[in-house]
This record gives structure tokens, sequence and C-alpha cells, in this order.
């Protein structure tokens, strides 16, 4: 699993969050899917150690983005 920096934009009001996923396409569908028809884009440079870091297992997070997760059906 993958932590990515996306920003979500409706007209000038960007907003950035964390999405974690298995590859970056995915975390882009993820975030359109919870931000229909809002403008999605990845956030450069990613950085290579929360890239590869995957998710703590507190959810802990300092950067205060939000954070995205798939929606896990039991």
């Amino acid at each position: 699993m993958i932590k990515v920096s996306l920003e979500v934009r409706d007209g000038n009001a960007p907003v950035e969050v964390e999405v974690c996923a298995d590859s970056i396409k995915q975390a882009v569908g993820i975030a359109r899917e919870r931000f229909p028809g809002l403008e999605v884009r990845v956030v450069f440079p990613i950085e290579g150690e929360e890239f590869f870091g995957g998710v703590k297992g507190d959810g802990a997070r300092e950067s205060g983005r939000q954070k995205l997760v798939p929606d896990r059906a039991g």
C-alpha cells in the first residue's frame, strides 16, 4: 500500500488530501469517487519515504492533511 498526496479543487478552493491505495491510479480513482465532479491531481514531488511508507496502524498523521482510505466492506 502507498500514500499519495492529492489536490482536490472546486473552483479556487484547493484542499490537499492523502489517499492510501495500492497504486497512484487507484488513489486518484478513490478521490474522484469521494469528490465527484471536482478536479483531482497528484501533488508533486512525491516524497519517497511517505510514498512507500504505507499506512500507520493508528492512522496518525502530523501533516494536518485529510486522509482517505478505501472503504473496506466486511
